[in-house]
């Protein structure tokens, strides 16, 4: 299973929705082709939060608990790359 963490402020501001919608659009296009995918939100001032993952730019995504983007919003296109390059380097199990 792989794992997608949006990391962002709680509420969401307009920047941490969107990362967070895009997430999720790209794993419904992943679960099409049959990949098991877990989204989940994180907030960003939590303390556990920041010492696991360092992050002070939001939104951020992690894919198996590594940050792969800070400080923007990817879409959804880029994120189904970084989750086929995950696949691929053979992390698929967090």
């Amino acid at each position: 299973m792989i794992l997608i963490e949006v990391i962002g402020v709680e509420p969401p501001c307009a920047r941490c929705a969107a990362a967070q919608k895009n997430a999720l659009q790209a794993a419904e296009m992943l679960r099409k082709d049959g990949v098991e995918i877990d989204v989940k939100k994180l907030n960003i001032a939590s303390k556990d939060v920041i010492s696991q993952y360092g992050v002070i730019l939001s939104p951020a995504i992690a894919v198996n608990n590594q940050v792969r983007v800070a400080g923007r919003i990817p879409n959804p296109d880029e994120i189904v790359k970084i989750i086929k390059e995950t696949i691929a380097a053979g992390d698929k199990k967090i």
